[in-house]
């Protein structure tokens, strides 16, 4: 999504904490693609296998009974979400899909064969999920001085906005399409020790420049890309741009995703932090919550807000086919809420089952279940750390920007594969 979306922890994004990811997703298959195909396993032999890629920390083998919480997950959706985690699994690696440590479709072509042979349906969840990941996979733990490590769990999740096609009435704020004259280079091509790294900006002449910031955007109708929606609420678009995906709602009740295209490249700068330098809130405030209610009373002052950051991302237009599934995270397939998770590629490998243990947003509880790593962000960095999809919507929403949680991850890997590796 963030990349994906730009998938990061909301909360530290909203007070500053840190920047925001300014990451891209995988081209996967669109969502349409991806419910309309079974999914279909190669044979081992056609799978060539590609580099390794050491991962960080020591991983060491535990039982199945040693996973906090494991036979209190009803592991619903999790069968689904292992068959969608498939089709990411066992796809080619090429192009910006080879650039994340993900792992090895080699390790994982018996497990996902299995799962097409094992008769389950896409809805199955409880104990025929849970024989059958205690079957064919095995927990790992990620060790830090002699027992599990530890990280911060935040969320994130996917805006829904009111918009119309047509410029009307509340309708005045534009979301945009990618601008025909965003360049974006590709420095690993000129620079293999660069892989990965890319720029964006926009020719003067024979020269390449910076591109556009938001506020030219906004005040030059000649720079203006082609808009794709014009939204009721200029604060809620700019929040659907941090998150890097989202959905809106028709005036005639239909749905679409908006799905992150690309970006003009600027660095983002945090209005939570403008905010508190301006006296108008302190930064342990600057919430996402506190944010809107503030723009609400200060309409006048809103442009000037917004302008404070001059990144803007640009959107793609999606169908919504199945509406229990997300936008496509950095891994390139969709992300399903409450069982999808952004972390660092350095000591996850893209495409894993884990074992997550930590707390609700505030500490109301635990939060001990199954997920899968499938996305990515620059704020996401460490053992243990991890950004919890929380889904689509207000409530979605609201436990995201309250979620910032202490928690512990395994990697469920293969059985017959050996210790955690990624390519």
């Amino acid at each position: 999504m963030k990349k994906l979306l730009w998938s990061a922890a909301l909360l530290a994004v909203l007070s500053a904490c840190s920047t925001v990811p300014l990451e891209e997703p995988g081209q996967g298959p669109s969502e349409a693609a991806q419910a309309e195909h079974p999914l279909v396993v190669p044979p081992l032999s056609s799978l060539p296998e590609s580099p390794v890629r050491p991962l960080q920390g020591h991983y060491s083998p535990v039982a199945w009974h040693q996973l906090p919480g494991w036979q209190g997950d009803d592991l619903a959706h999790v069968w689904k979400g292992l068959l969608n985690d498939c089709r990411g699994l066992m796809r080619p690696v090429s192009g910006s899909l080879a650039t994340p440590a993900r792992a090895a479709p080699r390790a994982w072509q018996p497990v996902c064969q299995a799962a097409v042979q094992s008769g389950l349906g896409p809805q199955a969840s409880g104990e025929p999920v849970r024989a059958f990941l205690q079957t064919h996979l095995r927990p790992w733990q990620l060790d830090q001085g002699g027992r599990a490590a530890t990280g911060t769990i935040t969320g994130y999740y996917e805006p829904l906005i009111r918009a119309s096609r047509t410029r009307q009435g509340a309708y005045q704020w534009p979301l945009y399409a990618t601008p025909s004259d965003l360049l974006t280079i590709d420095l690993g091509a000129v620079y293999p020790e660069l892989a990965g790294k890319r720029i964006r900006g926009k020719l003067e002449g024979r020269r390449v420049v910076p591109y556009d910031t938001r506020a030219q955007i906004a005040t030059d109708p000649a720079r203006q890309p082609p808009v794709i929606v014009w939204a009721d609420d200029p604060v809620e678009v700019f929040f659907l741009q941090i998150q890097g995906s989202g959905r809106a709602v028709l005036p005639d009740g239909s749905m679409v995703r908006l799905a992150y295209a690309d970006h003009n490249g600027q660095p983002y700068v945090s209005v939570g932090q403008w905010l508190a330098r301006q006296g108008e809130m302190p930064l342990a405030q600057a919430s996402m919550q506190n944010i809107k209610q503030w723009a609400r009373a200060h309409p006048d002052r809103v442009p000037q807000l917004l302008n404070v950051n001059p990144a803007m991302v640009f959107f793609r237009e999606e169908a919504i086919v199945d509406p229990e599934l997300g936008p496509r995270g950095g891994y390139g397939v969709a992300l399903m809420a409450q069982r999808s998770v952004a972390v660092d590629p350095g000591f996850v490998p893209l495409g894993t089952p884990l074992w997550l243990d930590t707390q609700q947003p505030g500490g109301a509880g635990p939060l001990q279940r199954l997920v899968f790593a499938q996305d990515t962000g620059t704020a996401i960095r460490g053992a243990a750390r991890a950004d919890f999809y929380w889904g689509t919507g207000d409530q979605a929403g609201a436990a995201a920007g309250r979620m910032k949680q202490t928690g512990r991850m395994w990697l469920l890997w293969p059985a017959q594969a050996g210790a955690p590796s990624a390519r």
